[in-house]
């Protein structure tokens, strides 16, 4: 019998049933596998980027009648290929199986057809001239998985899970998954649809799409398999300075005078400042993309003068376009707004009627960039709020973008706007993407959202509008966990949570100290949030402006509070030089800042199932206060290290204590001794 194989260079491709199944090295230890019933393959570069040259020089190929394989690095990839005679069909049908190595343990395989249940591993559903695509896997049932970005969830392990493919506020999608048995995994593919971690199958479903694509590799621990994964999707920028220290922000500085008087403060008091922010409606109209005169009649005054105090600006953009926006008319004109399929088409009233900027096209991205340049003269740091997109009804299959239907490609969106600030910003200065780790003005942009690849554009990712609670606050905790194993290494909360919490209550106090001492060592040390009670805001004339929030510094909760918080700022600058070292660990090996204490310590069992802990780099063990009235907190301490307890010198090897957590303290540890110049300076 002829064999259904054939070998292109490094690629082994297998066709049968009209369907074109091919697996290729890409990367170290890595490979790509991409499927379709019909066609050719296509070459999306959606998240993966061109693999280095001369990591495919070890990969080798080989075929043996009906049995195939890849082996590059320590990854094997084994095609088992079957014709057989369908007797409930009458006819002749054809199936190939993939099964994944490290060495010779099995880390997963595709599921196998169950002999009369006639299961597909591979299944393609018809969607017009597109698919619904299925692919299932038989998974260890003992292993332990993380990453998929962030949702709103408190669980650390996330076998047994299922997860929605699609952005909303507070959720981001990012389908990679790492897993304890020593393989990760990218679902490449931007379509909305399914993941699915359970102890019979895993599944991955894409709801309308063209292929199957998925990218594999294999690692000893989550340090070889990040680093692969930094490769294979691009690594982060080096962290700018401005972005090591605290940035200031509140629902909203509805002034010039306003921003620039806390500013000013701050530097009055003593108090470290990096960045500040100028938050939404600063706008005449959404989508005009520059202050509203009357409010900020001198922005590159505002600009140079924050600059002679050391702090930055940061100013919000949305993505929506007021339908009385100056510039909705060329917008529609050109065809660079997100276009409804049915219906009237707006996409969000919030403040007005509007429409999202469809930055899935290119022209619509330099546009954007165009208007930033010309509308913030002097601001290098932007927010990009609203990334998801918000639309107000989460009703996918209305929307459709230059790259396609949203239900095909709408993952891609938050990713893209990233993109659009980045290759303008980068473009300006005359930056390159492999810049050195320590050159200065690299970009960072904060985001709402993110999908794999967002990294590479300097996105750091916010958890969205969560709310002002301690559950939340510990839903944050496996959040930035997960994003960090998902590629993302920048990750930053609102400081207090964004909605629900009043300046004037003392149970928020509570809550305000300790997500504020939690905050402390989160990659991006910010505070933001929409507190209570609001006030109106009117123009000269009597007209209504978008109001704004309670103060949000930290004088505003009292002195008691503010004794609480200034030490931590004064903590997080004494810490630059660290956490310029963890950043720079992310530019150049792939490794997340914020960690879960199994990124370290994977030869420890217990350190895979702490989840309301994390590691602040490689040697700073953080236990955040996460119920209200707590002042002693239980805390695992990895075996392997010696850890020294900051708030009182105290040594301990790895297991289980209880520490003293007064409100004006959280447990924190430091590893093997490290930082110990640190340490004596914060007691």
């Amino acid at each position: 019998m002829l064999t259904p194989f054939t070998v292109d260079g490094h690629r082994l491709i297998w066709r049968g049933d009209g369907e074109t199944l091919v697996v290729e090295p890409w990367g170290t230890d890595s490979v790509r596998v991409r499927a379709t019933p019909s066609g050719g393959i296509r070459d999306h570069d959606w998240a993966l980027l061109a693999p280095q040259p001369g990591t495919e020089a070890a990969a080798s190929v080989q075929v043996d009648g009906q049995a195939a394989s890849v082996t590059n690095g320590q990854l094997r990839v084994v095609a088992t290929s079957r014709e057989f005679h369908d007797y409930q069909a009458g006819y002749v049908r054809s199936r190939c199986h993939l099964a994944f190595y490290r060495g010779d343990m099995l880390l997963f395989a595709e599921e196998d057809d169950g002999g009369a249940l006639k299961r597909r591993a591979r299944h393609f559903e018809a969607r017009g001239t597109s698919h619904r695509a299925t692919v299932a896997f038989a998974a260890p049932r003992d292993e332990k998985l993380y990453g998929m970005g962030q949702y709103q969830q408190d669980i650390l392990d996330i076998k047994g899970c299922t997860f929605e493919l699609a952005h909303r506020n507070s959720q981001v999608s990012v389908p990679f998954v790492m897993s304890s048995a020593g393989y990760g995994f990218l679902w490449h593919n931007p379509a909305l649809g399914r993941a699915t971690f359970g102890v019979n199958r895993t599944e991955w479903v894409a709801e309308t799409t063209g292929q199957i694509d998925y990218w594999v590799t294999a690692g000893r621990d989550p340090r070889e398999i990040a680093r692969h994964y930094a490769d294979a999707t691009g690594h982060a920028p080096m962290m700018p300075e401005h972005g090591l220290g605290f940035w200031q922000s509140k629902l909203r500085y509805a002034t010039q005078d306003e921003l620039l008087d806390v500013a000013r403060e701050h530097t009055r008091r003593g108090l470290p400042l990096d960045v500040i922010v100028a938050d939404f409606f600063h706008w005449p109209k959404m989508g005009d993309f520059r202050f509203e005169d009357e409010f900020w009649p001198d922005p590159e005054a505002m600009v140079a003068e924050l600059a002679d105090l050391g702090v930055e600006l940061m100013v919000s953009v949305w993505p929506q376009v007021s339908l009385e926006s100056e510039n909705f008319a060329e917008l529609t004109r050109k065809g660079y707004l997100v276009r409804s399929d049915r219906g009237v088409d707006v996409q969000m009233s919030f403040e007005g009627p509007s429409r999202f900027l469809d930055v899935t096209n290119p022209e619509a991205r330099e546009w954007l960039w165009d208007r930033l340049r010309a509308g913030y003269p002097g601001v290098k740091t932007f927010w990009l709020d609203e990334a998801e997109p918000e639309y107000a009804l989460y009703d996918f299959e209305a929307y459709r973008y230059h790259a396609g239907a949203a239900t095909e490609v709408g993952n891609l969106y938050p990713q893209l706007f990233s993109r659009a600030l980045y290759e303008g910003q980068t473009a300006d200065d005359g930056q390159t993407a492999d810049r050195a780790a320590d050159e200065p003005g690299s970009v960072v942009n904060l985001v709402r959202c993110a999908w794999a690849g967002s990294q590479r554009y300097g996105a750091l990712v916010w958890s969205g509008d969560i709310h002002s609670s301690f559950d939340s606050m510990r839903r944050q905790v496996t959040a930035g966990i997960h994003m960090g194993v998902a590629g993302i290494p920048w990750f930053t909360t609102d400081i207090g949570g964004f909605g629900g919490g009043r300046a004037d209550d003392p149970a928020f106090h509570e809550l305000l100290v300790r997500w504020f001492q939690m905050g402390t060592f989160l990659p991006v040390m910010r505070i933001h949030g929409d507190r209570g009670p609001q006030h109106e805001i009117r123009a000269a004339d009597g007209s209504r402006r978008s109001p704004s929030g309670a103060g949000n510094e930290l004088w505003s909760f009292g002195d008691e509070v503010y004794e609480i918080l200034a030490p931590y700022l004064h903590l997080r600058e004494q810490l630059r030089g660290y956490t310029r070292a963890a950043m720079r660990e992310a530019h150049l090996d792939g490794q997340p800042v914020m960690r879960g204490l199994f990124h370290e310590f994977p030869d420890d069992p217990d350190a895979w199932d702490v989840g309301d802990q994390f590691l602040f780099g490689p040697d700073l063990l953080v236990a955040p206060v996460l119920e209200p009235g707590a002042r002693v907190r239980r805390v695992y301490l990895p075996r392997g290290a010696t850890w020294t307890s900051v708030s009182t010198g105290e040594r301990h090897g790895g297991g289980w204590i209880e520490e003293d957590a007064p409100l004006d303290s959280m447990p924190l540890f430091v590893r093997d001794a490290a930082l110990a110049d640190v340490i004596e300076r914060s007691r």
